[in-house]
């Protein structure tokens, strides 16, 4: 039988993980601040920042600016700050044709990276390349640094939307396994996973333009095109978590001989804006693209072929935008791409004006700011993920309603010191240790 306190227990630690990561949410967007600013910025009490702060210092996830003890005494004079080596993340980003493994510390510093081009599609051999590159990653890091980790999260494409470079058989084949539960299985660690654009919407959010800002549309132009919506500080998923799959917004039809014959009335905005679709318009040109590289090479010599090219893409990008801007009303939108020498600037510049000339009457036009991470955002993303279900006030898993998926996997704040002996025997164990 239930006493009429029960549950206040867990009300209770719930809150006080809840200012935790309010606390955490202020450094972040401050760099570092006094214990009374934060009590302002985060609009808690002193006690609650004292209790707060002593909680986040002993897990590590924070550190003193003056490393005086009198300094620590006096709140107004004691500056905090995040700790970059108090937690980590690593992140996959698994692409069609390449497969891409990062280490992010807890300011959201690459500390390294491992890629392969051309990998072979299978996912008994993708899986045997991630687990020897996080091995490798994991060498950065000391013993107890190791258990500072919150996960692996792994983010990846679409199949139906951006299969178009893909042979129908390795497209079967990913299809009918599931990726981040083998590998959460294989190495005995939490595993997140997010398509390309949910992911890389996440990283901005957490440490790119979501430090300034809780709202604003994210649109990323690689293989295929996507990105995501942040809100109040999250990220929308949708009823199957693929909110802002831009690529499957229907637009007029293309202009370009290049690209392929409609089947429909309507165009994909997938076919118009993407960088799959500028390879083969710049392939229709007699230009021979092969790799990233290649493609950063045309854009760089300014060619003739890539004005088309953005012609058409701004014809269909432009009014797509401005109808998401009218349905979900964000101040701004987020750019970035997987390649540059230019593109995003050319890209952004060509937008503003389009967007501009199109807006209604009285409706002002969105801010066009370009993303953090460019190439790397997914990866950056992925590894994002298990940092930001862990530390921020914002996640899924501190708002109610069906939290069990985030829960069973989540790592919360004040677990991170009971698991660490058994995230450092499965560390070892990739160690062969």
């Amino acid at each position: 039988m239930k006493g009429p306190h029960a549950g206040q227990g867990r009300h209770s630690a719930n809150v006080r993980r809840h200012n935790e990561r309010v606390l955490l949410l202020a450094l972040r967007r401050a760099g570092q601040a006094s214990q009374a600013d934060l009590a302002r910025l985060a609009n808690l009490t002193g006690a609650c920042v004292d209790s707060a702060i002593a909680s986040l210092a002993e897990a590590g996830l924070i550190e003193f600016a003056q490393q005086h003890v009198e300094s620590r005494r006096d709140s107004s004079a004691s500056r905090v700050r995040l700790a970059p080596r108090g937690a980590f993340g690593i992140g996959v980003r698994r692409e069609h044709t390449r497969i891409e493994t990062v280490l992010v510390d807890f300011a959201g510093q690459l500390l390294k990276r491992r890629v392969h081009d051309r990998v072979p599609p299978h996912p008994s051999d993708a899986l045997a390349i991630v687990r020897d590159d996080i091995h490798d990653l994991l060498r950065l890091l000391t013993e107890e640094e190791r258990a500072r980790l919150a996960g692996v999260g792994v983010a990846q494409p679409h199949y139906a939307a951006s299969g178009q470079s893909v042979p129908p058989e390795a497209l079967r084949a990913w299809g009918e396994v599931d990726f981040p539960a083998e590998l959460s299985q294989a190495l005995s660690l939490p595993v997140w996973r997010e398509n390309e654009g949910t992911a890389a919407t996440i990283a901005e959010l957490f440490y790119g333009c979501g430090r300034q800002r809780d709202d604003f549309l994210y649109l990323f132009l690689g293989q295929a095109i996507g990105g995501g919506i942040a809100v109040d500080g999250d990220c929308l998923r949708g009823a199957s978590g693929n909110a802002g799959d831009f690529g499957a917004m229907p637009v007029s039809p293309h202009r370009l001989a290049s690209a392929p014959q409609l089947m429909g009335r309507w165009d994909l905005l997938l076919s118009r804006a993407s960088l799959d679709a500028l390879v083969q318009h710049l392939r229709s040109r007699g230009e021979p693209v092969e790799h990233r590289a290649s493609l950063e090479d045309c854009i760089a010599r300014r060619l003739p072929a890539l004005d088309e090219w953005l012609d058409d893409c701004i014809d269909a990008l432009a009014p797509a935008l401005r109808a998401m801007v009218c349905v979900l009303d964000v101040p701004v939108i987020v750019i970035d791409a997987d390649v540059d020498a230019g593109f995003i600037e050319q890209l952004i510049r060509r937008l503003r004006v389009a967007l501009a000339a199109g807006a209604p009457q009285a409706r002002g036009t969105p801010r066009l700011l370009r993303g953090a991470f460019g190439a790397h955002a997914s990866a950056i993303g992925a590894a994002t993920l298990p940092m930001f279900f862990n530390f921020s006030p914002r996640a899924d898993s501190l708002k109610g309603g069906d939290v069990q998926e985030r829960d069973d996997c989540a790592v919360h704040l004040q677990a991170i010191q009971t698991r660490r002996s058994r995230m450092i025997s499965s560390i070892n164990f990739l160690h062969g240790t």
